[in-house]
């Protein structure tokens, strides 16, 4: 009897250790070294900007780690950039993708089509439509790697770009393309965009600022699969019990759109801190834009009461430098200032360093 007892230990230990061998064989994969084709870092930027078409299925997350002092006018694009962020996305296209933010309280659906995008708050069965603008803060699906790769690398210049070797990103092979900013104002010292090899998506990427160790924002597919989604899992149809409602712009910029229709000017010259002025369609001409790729200086004017409220916020953050200009902080690679202008207070944002928005705001004087 004892044989018998011992014999099939044996045999349910055998068992065990195959199932604990089949269920840790994702991870071991996972942890593979990764092969490196050594594939030029402008040939990878290529990749990139072509993968724009090819549909995938994924599992992403991204975590920030800036501290945006901004109230409750910018509490939501402030979240992304500060929190963790989890997103299921569906791409079969760049006007045909749905992206779910995942939270502990329930998920928002966010589905695009040529016309603009439906956001679904399944909870209080809202359905919002938004149109596209040329005045849109960032939402999650900005933050997914294959959207943020592509923007961040397609402006950048051969000069600025080398390679950073391989790694295992979702269980596939993915190629190291580093950024490093040409621009003297830029706050961002580098961008590390890990680049599937097979399919040209990034799947990984990574933003550090000029004094950091640690990215400021790492956002990274967790699985990853190159296939097409069916068309009815990114189409949307409000049911019929849903609350529509029309998408607005967050606070600050409603405020920018408001301040220009009530007359407001800024006049804005050709260039600000040594980055050139950028033409955006549609959009008021006292708001500018300055820069390109990964570095960006944006100038808008605000109302004197969205402008009180802002101002209370970036004096009380650490580090805040308030003199004869106005008042500027820094959060990680993305700065803010707060200028009072003849007309009227002036809001310059993006990701340059307190110098140059120093710069930019004695620059702007004369022309006021």
């Amino acid at each position: 009897m004892a044989r018998r007892r011992t014999g099939a230990a044996r045999r349910w230990a055998l068992v065990v250790g195959l199932v604990a061998v089949l269920l840790a064989l994702p991870s071991v994969i996972g942890a593979l070294p990764a092969s490196d084709a050594g594939t030029p870092a402008a040939d990878l930027r290529r990749a990139v900007l072509a993968s724009a078409d090819v549909p995938f299925a994924g599992y992403a997350q991204s975590a920030g780690g800036l501290d945006l002092p901004v109230g409750d006018q910018l509490t939501s694009a402030a979240d992304l950039f500060s929190d963790r962020t989890t997103m299921r996305a569906w791409y079969r296209g760049p006007a045909d993708w749905r992206v779910d933010v995942v939270a502990p309280t329930g998920e928002t659906g966010v589905h695009a089509d040529p016309g603009g995008t439906w956001t679904w708050t399944w909870e209080r069965a809202v359905a919002t439509r938004t149109a596209p603008s040329p005045l849109a803060l960032p939402t999650a699906p900005d933050l997914l790697p294959s959207a943020l790769g592509r923007r961040l690398l397609s402006e950048a210049t051969d000069a600025e770009l080398t390679r950073v070797g391989a790694e295992r990103v979702a269980g596939r092979d993915a190629l190291g393309v580093r950024l490093r900013p040409a621009d003297a104002a830029s706050s961002v010292s580098r961008v590390d965009v890990w680049v599937d090899e097979a399919s040209g998506v990034p799947l990984r990427v990574q933003v550090f600022g000029a004094d950091g160790d640690r990215p400021a924002l790492d956002t990274s597919f967790l699985e990853f699969e190159p296939t097409t989604p069916p068309a009815e899992v990114t189409a949307f149809d409000p049911p019929a019990d849903a609350e529509l409602r029309e998408g607005q712009d967050a606070q600050l910029l409603q405020s920018a759109v408001r301040a220009a229709e009530d007359g407001r000017r800024v006049r804005l010259p050709a260039a600000l801190a040594g980055l050139d002025r950028r033409t955006i369609e549609g959009a008021p001409r006292s708001v500018g834009l300055y820069g390109r790729g990964v570095t960006l200086l944006a100038v808008s004017p605000l109302p004197g009461r969205a402008a009180d409220g802002l101002r209370d916020a970036l004096v009380r953050a650490p580090g805040a430098v308030v003199d004869d200009l106005g008042v500027r902080i820094s959060a990680g690679p993305l700065g803010l200032m707060l200028v009072d202008g003849e007309d009227g207070p002036v809001l310059l944002t993006g990701t340059v360093e307190l110098d140059a928005l120093a710069a930019a705001a004695t620059e702007l004087v004369p022309a006021w």
